[in-house]
């Protein structure tokens, strides 16, 4: 018997959404990223991109839990000597752009390179409950429903 490897045009991807109010972040994130390679498949393939467009909806209202909303520290650089910024977790999902807690999160599960980016790129999160999505007739992914421990009250 021989090892199973996918080609890329034997992949059919399905679209999934899926309601991150009330999830836990970090527990959302590790599911989304397992979506996104692949590695929910028996046809999984390492090389091969997989995985499952993803759509996330509700992202401003995901929970962080123990201290995290008010310790987490997302830092970067601007390029200039001294330029290292910082911002809380706190004050990302209470601005402009609160999905980016999730991006980020799920980001940091998938693997730098090529493949991690165009992996990335099958990734749809939205603030707020409305996605344009509509025409790819998504499956709903009840990650509530999987363990308990998935849903904390705010």
């Amino acid at each position: 018997m021989t090892t199973f490897s996918a080609k890329p045009a034997e992949v059919t991807k399905k679209w999934v959404l899926i309601d991150a109010k009330g999830l836990v972040v970090g527990r959302l994130a590790t599911l989304v990223a397992m979506r996104l390679r692949g590695k929910h498949l028996p046809t999984y393939t390492p090389h091969v991109d997989c995985g499952d467009n993803v759509i996330i909806v509700n992202a401003a209202e995901v929970v962080l839990t123990g201290r995290k909303r008010e310790n987490k520290v997302y830092y970067h650089h601007t390029g200039f000597p001294g330029g290292i910024k910082e911002r809380t977790a706190k004050s990302i999902l209470e601005g402009r752009f609160p999905e980016r807690v999730v991006e980020k999160a799920v980001e940091r599960m998938i693997p730098r390179g090529p493949l991690g980016r165009k992996q990335m790129g099958n990734l749809r999160v939205y603030a707020g409950p409305e996605h344009p999505h509509e025409a790819q007739q998504p499956e709903v992914l009840d990650v509530a429903a999987m363990n308990r421990k998935n849903m904390r009250a705010a």
